[in-house]
């Protein structure tokens, strides 16, 4: 998996040391590591990089988690990442809230780190499927990560790099309409620079091996959108 691939968490918490704990644990757990120290630079952090996940202390300095988690659900990259609240509260009432502000789950304070990443990988098994390793399923075809293998109706397809992460993207979320700059960031990652045409290249490419053994296109393209799959 390249760097690219591996799963970014945005950790906010405004404890240096809680960070530096946090941020060495999941490195070593194989995840790329984007910190906060507040509310409002979370916010701005999830705009300018779009995490997958968002670990996000629930007392923090200049804009509380609570409110930091509102902005954060409102805006486009933000609804593609999964929150979770960290605090030291407990009450259900508290628990409630957090969820209710659009946290996807909820840890209390003093948790084990290993706890906390069990949380982060079946956060991520919901959003991202194929860095987490299962076998996505779409009518014929059938993607597994574990051993890079991509079938149609029985019949093994070859994809390079670049168009397996493709179809993962599409695979993962069946219907949605990916706009060809979320396909960029989401394939090729937001640190590289290249033209949107790149993108229907790879798309045509990605169609010719799909229906290489027969069988329709499985892609189809929204006029003055993108594409999507299904």
């Amino acid at each position: 998996m390249s760097d690219n691939d591996r799963p970014l968490v945005l950790i906010v918490d405004d404890e240096p040391a809680q960070l530096a704990l946090l941020s060495y644990n999941l490195k070593a757990a194989g995840f790329r590591i984007a910190t906060a120290k507040d509310g409002e630079e979370a916010v701005l952090a999830v705009a300018e990089q779009g995490p997958d996940i968002v670990l996000l202390d629930w007392m923090l300095p200049r804009l509380s988690g609570l409110e930091a988690c509102r902005q954060i659900k409102a805006s486009p990259a933000g609804r593609e990442a999964a929150i979770i609240m960290v605090s030291a509260r407990s009450e259900e009432t508290d628990r409630v809230r957090g969820l209710d502000t659009g946290a996807d789950d909820y840890i209390v304070k003093p948790y084990s780190v290993a706890e906390l990443i069990a949380r982060v990988r079946a956060n991520l098994r919901r959003l991202r499927p194929t860095v987490a390793g299962q076998v996505l399923e779409h009518d014929d075809i059938r993607l597994d990560t574990d051993s890079y293998r991509v079938t149609r109706a029985g019949h093994s397809l070859h994809l390079g790099p670049t168009e397996f992460r493709l179809l993962g993207a599409f695979m993962e979320r069946p219907g949605k309409v990916w706009t060809r700059e979320a396909l960029l960031d989401r394939v090729w990652g937001r640190d590289i620079y290249i033209d949107t045409r790149t993108v229907d290249v790879h798309v045509g490419r990605l169609r010719k091996a799909l229906c290489a053994q027969g069988g329709d296109d499985p892609i189809r393209t929204v006029r003055g959108a993108g594409y999507a799959m299904g």
